[in-house]
């Protein structure tokens, strides 16, 4: 089973749905003992990070987090829910993270050329080989964005995919272990989403 970690905010709905569509059994919850008798484990998450980090320490769900993390079991971050891993963010006039990761979230620049937020289909560039997420993607696969800050890890080694917008290489996803935080959204990614969203279930 696969626990999709509820703090009252966020596209719960639409990941549990992208799972139901490959028949896999996802249960949205915010209870504990759910979270931790789950085989994997998904973080999703939209809206502020101050907001998001708010409401995890409100539900008791952060020690959760670290605990499945820390535990080998597979954990998937999605958008806020990846950057949500890091040290601190830029969001909110500066909001403090879950610090699992060292590194900083930051907001694309003000240009007269790009649109703030990035919004819509971009590549991958792979830098880690053999990620498990990924099997099956080839190189002119297209993903969905949304959003205003990205990820900056200090461990390079943590960067699974880079994304080019607004003259910024971002890190569009890491991968570590059985650790992995896409910035993306898997579940509005049609079927390319869909493929990776299997490859973790399958984990």
């Amino acid at each position: 089973m696969i626990a999709i970690i509820d703090y009252g905010m966020g596209n719960l709905r639409s990941v549990q749905k992208a799972f139901e569509r490959l028949g896999v059994d996802a249960t949205i919850t915010a209870d504990r003992n759910t979270v931790e008798r789950a085989d994997r484990v998904v973080l999703p998450g939209v809206g502020a990070i101050a907001d998001m980090i708010s409401e995890l320490k409100s539900s008791k769900l952060i020690d959760v987090v670290i605990k499945t993390i820390e535990s080998g079991k597979p954990f998937l971050g999605i958008c806020l829910g990846f950057q949500a891993l890091f040290e601190r963010s830029e969001e909110n006039g500066g909001t403090e993270c879950l610090g699992l990761f060292p590194g900083e979230v930051k907001r694309f620049p003000e240009s007269p050329e790009y649109v703030v937020p990035h919004m819509g289909w971009n590549d991958l560039t792979f830098h880690q080989s053999e990620v498990p997420i990924y099997r099956g993607f080839n190189p002119t696969d297209y993903v969905y964005f949304v959003h205003s800050y990205y990820v900056a890890p200090d461990d390079a080694s943590l960067i699974a995919t880079t994304t080019n917008y607004d003259n910024v290489d971002f890190c569009s996803s890491i991968a570590r272990g059985a650790v992995f935080g896409v910035q993306f959204h898997p579940e509005k990614s049609q079927d390319v989403g869909l493929r990776m969203l299997k490859n973790f279930a399958e984990l």
